[in-house]
């Protein structure tokens, strides 16, 4: 006898199985051959006394033979039957069941009937239900699915068939990773696990993935899943509903990437980071790898003609992988792209190229080979070229590849490439002329700013000037190393409040006057005080004008002196931070010097200190840029100063390197000058001083000491000038002044001749008549000499003239 049969097509474990349910089976002759514990509690007959025995024999009532051979002839035609029977249980009583016949074909060929019964309501509560999730699975554009406990597929609706790419019917027993991609598998089966065992749905979550008959087409997906189990508890599987929502993520991204361009492109004023800001959008979301190249002129600020362009710029590359910038030309390549190129043929039509297979582009092949080679290597299969046009004018291309996404650009990412390309060539036609505009202003700040500083006898000089960075725009910062009369050097820092052209112009205004006011020889303080009425009456004659530019508010300086004979410093300042004084054995203070108000107040005093600096003594004399970076605290900017100063270093140029680097990591907000000066001393067999009897002899007296010397340094050549202009700048002192004359020789590049008395009057070159007896000394001593003037002292003035040696 065959053991019994406890399974059927529909287990135990299938959630469309009858709940319940007695089962039988029956041989081709009608023997029963199968009969389950639940046919035995259902119907009373034990296996034992049906075994073997046919069904019509046990179980039916000869009062409905006709309806059981109809549903016979049923079931053999088509293989299978449902129905309603009326069943004679062990006690006789007549009992209707709900029935399902299948045909079952064994190994040996031959046809078995498996039967599946329960109570004729319940079988019709289940097939209503079951009618209801019939009709959801196949007719819903939804795409549905019933996972049994260990995640294999029991059924699918044919929506969810046809998105899968496999027939409804070979579904069962399949799993998730069967039809998608391995990569994608793990995260779909885990989610659904998660709800298996925590009970807890997944709602509408959406989920990237790649069929495995097109895997070359990327989907999105939108996934439900609950948990199923009965009234007792058991989990029975997972129900999962599943949905494309590709174009709709697609849409939606689009909109996300261009309120992300809108945020991200033009942050700053400055062609390159705006062309470096445009790649960077755009890659990974649309492209894995995106190159900028503009118009040679368009990098530098110029207006870009409308004839084709002669050479491209590339201004960005950006990439997914590091493996790209080796086959792509790298940032800053200057490039011409042949005519059938899809750039050039962009350029020409000023309208955007679409390859998406690249390998058949015309004209592809017209670029470097080399580079095409590599390109194709890579697996370059698909590009976009867009325009970058702004009020008419071309200002570059945009190219954008793909290699690793497996899928060509389509016309939504044209679409997407040119509303990214329409946003940066606004962005970088407003850099570009404010490029422009910010490179003349810059132009004119350095054209008024010391080209060279010269070498000077007095001091060593090192210097530093950062304009500031291009949002900010050119300052008024200014610093100025100026020769003076015997061997002294007047060093100069300044700053013009404001920004712009306006406050350039101002600087070199006063860069101007502070050089005629050098060459007159006046003190620091009265340097400054010339200075400030000069502001002042700017800001005068701007309000009178009516002039819309940026007013003229002030400006700060301050100027020191150095004689390298004497080893005194005079300074003076006008509102401007203090200098820093590094003494040779490493010690660094700051003078306490009085402030002073700002130039441009009018009317207030300056006053000037002066001290004795020790010979290799470093002055350091910067603008406030220096300090106030991003808003840092004074006091903690001057004690990085200190501390960058203190450093030990072997010249001038490492000292400005490491206050550069301590207090300026990056492009400063603010223009910045940092001059430096480290102090000479004048040898002492270079210097002869004399002081000259009141005596009408004293010009005679003076030309023998002069001519004494000359010999003793080997300069006998010299001794007829030099007499002549002692003897001129003698007499004059005697004939104009009372007191003591002294008499100077200074030898170094130049002889220096200078006579001191302690008259405030100055002579004047005069142009004698023929029939004058005088006036023609001071016009020798000017045909004579290189360079002579007056300087005025606390009592009294100096002359002195200069031969070159």
């Amino acid at each position: 006898m065959d053991t019994p049969v406890t399974t059927f097509s529909e287990g135990p474990d299938d959630p469309f199985a009858l709940p319940r349910s007695a089962s039988a089976v029956l041989d081709g002759r009608g023997r029963v051959v199968g009969w389950t514990a639940h046919a035995e509690a259902l119907l009373g007959y034990s296996p034992e006394q049906v075994l073997g025995r046919t069904a019509r024999e046990v179980l039916l009532d000869p009062r409905d033979e006709d309806v059981v051979m109809g549903a016979v002839a049923d079931c053999v035609s088509a293989g299978g039957w449902f129905g309603v029977l009326a069943v004679r249980e062990r006690g006789g009583r007549r009992v209707e069941l709900g029935c399902r016949v299948r045909a079952v074909e064994r190994a040996d060929g031959e046809t078995e009937w498996v039967l599946v019964a329960a109570p004729a309501e319940q079988v019709i509560q289940w097939e209503t239900d079951r009618s209801v999730l019939d009709g959801m699975f196949r007719r819903s554009p939804i795409g549905l699915a019933v996972h049994a406990p260990d995640l294999s597929l029991l059924r699918v609706n044919r929506a969810l068939a046809r998105f899968g790419g496999i027939p409804v019917e070979h579904f069962r027993g399949l799993r998730t990773g069967d039809f998608v991609i391995a990569r994608d598998t793990a995260t779909v089966e885990a989610r659904l696990r998660r709800v298996l065992e925590t009970g807890e749905p997944l709602i509408f979550t959406e989920q990237p993935c790649r069929l495995r008959h097109d895997p070359d087409r990327e989907l999105v997906v939108s996934i439900s899943a609950f948990r199923m189990q009965d009234s007792s508890g058991r989990i029975l599987g997972v129900t999962q509903m599943v949905e494309d929502v590709t174009d709709r993520y697609r849409a939606r991204r689009r909109l996300a990437l261009l309120n992300e361009a809108g945020a991200r492109i033009g942050t700053t004023l400055d062609v390159e980071r705006t062309s470096r800001e445009l790649a960077e959008v755009a890659v990974p979301d649309l492209a894995d790898c995106v190159s900028v190249d503009l118009l040679e002129t368009v990098t530098r600020g110029e207006e870009p003609g409308q004839e084709p362009p002669a050479h491209m710029v590339r201004a960005a590359v950006r990439s997914i992988s590091p493996e790209a910038p080796p086959v792509m030309y790298p940032v800053g390549h200057t490039m011409h792209f042949p005519p059938a190129a899809p750039q050039a043929r962009c350029l020409a039509a000023r309208a955007p190229v679409l390859e998406p297979v690249l390998e058949f582009s015309p004209g592809w092949s017209s670029l470097d080979p080399d580079k095409v080679e590599r390109v194709l290597e890579l697996g370059v299969h698909s590009l976009i070229v867009v325009p970058l046009v702004a009020r008419g004018l071309v200002l570059g291309v945009v190219s954008l590849w793909r290699w690793r996404r497996p899928e060509p650009f389509e016309e939504d990412d044209l679409t997407l490439a040119e509303e990214f390309a329409a946003r940066a060539a606004l962005c970088i036609d407003n850099a570009r002329r404010y490029t422009q505009q910010h490179q003349a202003a810059l132009a004119l700040q350095r054209s008024l700013l010391p080209g060279e500083v010269p070498e000077h006898p007095a001091v060593e000089i090192d210097h530093r000037y950062l304009p500031a960075d291009a949002t900010a725009g050119v300052g008024g910062d200014w610093f100025d190393v100026i020769p003076l009369s015997g061997l002294r050097v007047a060093l100069v820092v300044g700053d013009v409040v404001g920004r712009g052209i306006h406050a350039a112009a101002t600087m070199g205004r006063l860069r101007t006057a502070v050089h005629t006011l050098a060459h007159l020889d006046l003190p620091p303080d009265e340097v400054l005080s010339h200075l400030d009425d000069l502001v002042d009456r700017l800001a005068t004659e701007q309000e009178r004008t009516g002039e819309h530019a940026p007013q003229v508010v002030g400006a700060t300086c301050l100027y020191a002196v150095y004689d390298p004979v004497s080893r005194r410093c005079a300074l003076a300042r006008a509102g401007h931070p203090p200098p820093a004084v590094v003494t040779p054995d490493g010690r660094v203070d700051f003078l306490d010097l009085p402030a002073g108000p700002p130039l441009g107040l009018g009317g207030l005093p300056f006053e000037a200190a002066e001290l004795e600096l020790p010979e290799g003594t470093v002055l350091a004399l910067y603008t406030d840029g220096l300090l106030a970076r991003h808003r840092r605290d004074l006091d903690e900017g001057l004690a990085q100063l200190r501390e960058a100063l203190s450093r030990p270093a072997g010249s001038l140029e490492d000292t400005c390197k490491a206050v550069e680097d301590a207090l300026l990591p990056d492009r400063p907000s603010d223009d910045i000058a940092l001059l430096t000066a480290r102090t000479r001393c004048l040898a002492g067999h270079k210097v002869a001083t004399w002081e000259l009897p009141e005596e009408p002899t004293a010009a005679a007296e003076g030309r023998a000491l002069a001519v004494a010397q000359l010999d003793e340094w080997g300069l006998a050549d010299l001794a007829f000038t030099t007499e002549l202009i002692v003897s001129e700048l003698v007499t004059n002192a005697y004939r104009y002044s009372s007191g003591p004359v002294t008499l100077r020789l200074i030898r170094d590049r130049d002889l220096i001749c200078e006579v001191s008395d302690t008259s405030s009057t100055s002579p004047h070159l005069r142009h004698a008549a023929t029939t004058d007896e005088g006036g023609r000394g001071l016009f020798l001593v000017a045909q004579l000499t290189e360079r002579w003037g007056t300087r005025y002292l606390r009592n009294g003035k100096t002359i002195w003239a200069e031969q070159p040696l």
